[in-house]
């Protein structure tokens, strides 16, 4: 069968490569010079199945509107009054129930543990290297208030069959030695040892190679116009140039960018760009340097080890498809990693970046068919591309060829939302 994917992203090139190992004629079409040059770039960096939680969840109301008046705040409004911006905040309200939050993080765990199984057996059988290291997720609490508002989370955990370790704040520092000098800072933590950590950039582009070796046609510098559709099937796509290509099956990949290409199809996804910024510092002092990925849960910020480099990640700024760097943003990236791991790395010599996270009301993102039958979709991870590309892209390259997936995967389609 001939497919064509729409978008390089690691979300898109994941799609890819299974495709073509189940034996497809596939080609990937993207506007960037390359892949992975967009929300795949510079993300932070961590491949964490249990921490697989949605934003949506029980008292988010409230501390938004705290957040509204912290100086270095994880969620920013900007006044952007668009009706999508209105709907998309509506339904995420609509999940701040404990009930929703349960449902949610479960089925998003379930994807999440199977993209881990997934990229393991990818590592094995191609011997990919992007900076990768296997040694756990640790969420840090600064407050007594925010140790003990993990219970939930860890009664989800547990229900799951998911390793856990509750740490005091020397379990903490022995788990990641940097965090020594500011153990008296520290309420305890939570780790998770089958996390993983990787530069999702060069994965993504070492997996282009290996699906080139495979087949794989990469169509970069290419704009997509529209899709062409008749009687209930897309018939091709039309590029920028005015080409059309045909193709029997499609797959929507463009994460942020999927709504605006099928909303004149009919078809509306939920999927909002929640813009995240990073810094991408040199290690200067690898004694002080993170060992792999700490969360810190006051400024919902992850600072992980990638190589010779430290990368810090987070926020979430709802603010449409606005790609402005704001400095403020900057500024709370270097205070989270300041605070824990100070003289780690060169401040000075960071690069700063921000891309958009596709992100869905419920956190659970998009995979599955449309009601165009030869229409697959393969977005809406939000902050967890990265951590669910394999797992997606081996569902859905299931779906398309006909195999029933190894997991439940129902409810993880667009009729969710009908």
């Amino acid at each position: 069968m001939t497919i064509i994917v729409l978008g390089a992203g690691v979300v898109g090139v994941t799609s890819a490569y299974y495709l073509a190992k189940a034996g497809h004629q596939v080609t990937v079409i993207d506007r960037q010079p390359g892949a992975a040059r967009e929300t795949s770039f510079a993300n932070a960096g961590e491949i964490s199945p249990g921490y697989a939680s949605p934003w949506a969840a029980p008292g988010v109301p409230f501390k938004a509107l705290k957040w509204m008046f912290m100086k270095n705040a994880p969620l920013v409004l900007r006044p952007v009054f668009d009706w999508a911006t209105i709907a998309w905040l509506a339904q995420m309200l609509r999940n701040c129930t404990a009930k929703r939050y349960a449902v949610n993080k479960a089925r998003m765990l379930r994807l999440a543990e199977y993209s881990r199984d997934c990229l393991d057996e990818l590592r094995s059988e191609t011997n990919i290297a992007y900076d990768q290291r296997m040694q756990g997720t640790l969420q840090v609490f600064r407050t007594q208030r925010q140790f003990d508002g993990m219970a939930r989370d860890i009664e989800i955990l547990r229900a799951a069959g998911v390793p856990f370790e509750v740490l005091d704040p020397q379990g903490c520092a022995a788990a990641e030695p940097g965090l020594a000098p500011v153990r008296d800072h520290i309420t305890g933590g939570l780790r998770l040892p089958h996390d993983e950590t990787g530069d999702c950039f060069l994965f993504t582009n070492a997996l282009a190679s290996q699906a080139e070796a495979l087949g794989v046609t990469f169509r970069y510098d290419t704009a997509i116009q529209r899709l062409i559709h008749e009687g209930g099937r897309v018939t091709g796509i039309q590029l920028g140039s005015g080409e059309v290509l045909a193709a029997d099956h499609f797959v929507a990949a463009l994460g942020s960018y999927t709504p605006r290409l099928l909303a004149p199809l009919g078809l509306r996804l939920p999927v909002y760009p929640v813009k995240g910024y990073s810094i991408t510092l040199p290690i200067v002092n690898p004694e002080r340097a993170p060992v792999s990925t700490v969360m810190d849960e006051t400024y919902k910020v992850a600072i992980t080890r990638l190589g010779d480099r430290i990368r810090v990640g987070g926020i979430a700024e709802i603010a449409g498809f606005d790609r402005t760097l704001r400095e403020a943003r900057r500024r709370t990236l270097e205070k989270s990693v300041g605070d824990l791991f100070g003289g780690a790395g060169d401040l000075s010599a960071a690069k700063f970046w921000c891309g958009l996270r596709p992100m869905t009301p419920d956190g659970t993102p998009l995979v599955g068919p449309t009601r165009f039958r030869n229409l697959h979709l393969n977005t809406g991870h939000g902050t967890l591309g990265w951590t669910m590309a394999c797992g997606s892209a081996r569902v859905l390259s299931d779906m398309v060829s006909g195999a029933k997936p190894e997991i439940e995967t129902a409810d993880y389609a667009l009729s969710r939302y009908a």
